[in-house]
């Protein structure tokens, strides 16, 4: 999920779904981002520098073990897409986030855009090559090239959802303006997109709900008015309820709650590359320089002696 910027102190004190920073960790000043170094003449390419991301974009680019859970995800959950329409009180939403009863509305599913349908690798890359964090000037560049590829299993399971007359969702924290680029998108991909309605955007009006920074209560709120909602997709725990209070406590809390959802109602697909669970290391802090917030993240460590 790519979250809109947020001031850093609205970052520490709003119930965090994936609060994007201004800042990311690595090795070069934050207050001034290195660009990335000259080509050297012997190969033309510029040397790597050290980045806390490396192997995380590495990993979701070159490794099959990553294409895997992606597809056997989805594959698990279109297997449970009829139970879940015939079974008339299925629902994906937790109480405290439905208004009205499900039963009796048109059935959807919610999925998050960024890292759960639309694979961004390739923004974080450049972020690496170019020895910079991400801002929303560059995000917003990235979002309106269009290039983003869908992640494997994610065409098939929600045609298959359209299918069964299931309407899909697209809960983001990519904001309004970017919506005709994300639509575009994923349509390119091959995504069932019914019409504008199925973008759920963060600055989405939601009459009566006050939202707060990046948080998905308020939209999840409104899907539910709606629909009978079967799943909810996403790569941060914040897609699929409010955190109370993102600290690895509170996080646990929710996670204990509702674990036996994942899998059935709620499917969770895998994101090393960012999320709320970062500044929950360090108290959601971004104003702090990156060599802080990495000697906060490497004390969270559990090293064997």
């Amino acid at each position: 999920m790519r979250a809109s910027m947020l001031s850093a102190a609205v970052c520490g004190l709003v119930l965090i779904a994936g609060c994007k920073p201004a800042a990311r960790s690595g090795d070069v000043a934050v207050d001034a981002p290195t660009p990335a170094a000259a080509a050297t003449p012997a190969t033309g390419v510029a040397p790597s520098m050290a980045d806390d991301n490396l192997n995380a974009v590495a990993w979701m680019q070159n490794s099959v073990e990553y294409k895997a859970l992606s597809a056997q995800t989805y594959h698990a959950a279109a297997q449970l897409l009829d139970r879940a329409l015939a079974e008339p009180n299925w629902d994906a939403l937790v109480p405290g986030e439905r208004a009205d009863a499900a039963t009796g509305k048109p059935p959807a599913v919610i999925l998050d855009v960024d890292e759960t349908v639309l694979d961004n690798s390739p923004y974080q890359a450049r972020l690496i090559a170019d020895g910079s964090e991400y801002d929303e000037t560059s995000w917003d560049r990235w979002v309106s090239e269009k290039k983003a590829k869908p992640l494997p299993g994610v065409v098939d399971f929600t045609k298959a959802a359209a299918a069964k007359g299931i309407t899909v969702l697209y809960l983001s924290n990519r904001s309004e303006h970017l919506q005709d680029a994300t639509l575009e998108n994923l349509r390119a991909a091959g995504l069932p997109v019914k019409d504008e309605s199925v973008f759920l955007g963060l600055g989405t009006f939601v009459e009566g709900c006050e939202q707060v920074g990046s948080e998905k209560a308020c939209r999840r709120q409104l899907a539910g008015q709606q629909y009978r909602v079967l799943m909810q997709f996403g790569d941060q725990l914040g897609d699929f309820a409010q955190i109370l209070a993102n600290t690895p406590e509170g996080r646990t809390a929710l996670y204990e709650e509702h674990r036996d959802w994942f899998g059935e109602r709620w499917w969770m697909l895998p994101n090393p590359t960012y999320g709320s669970w970062e500044p929950a290391m360090f108290n959601n802090d971004f104003a702090q320089p990156r060599e802080a917030r990495r000697a906060a993240k490497r004390a969270s460590l559990d090293v064997a002696r």
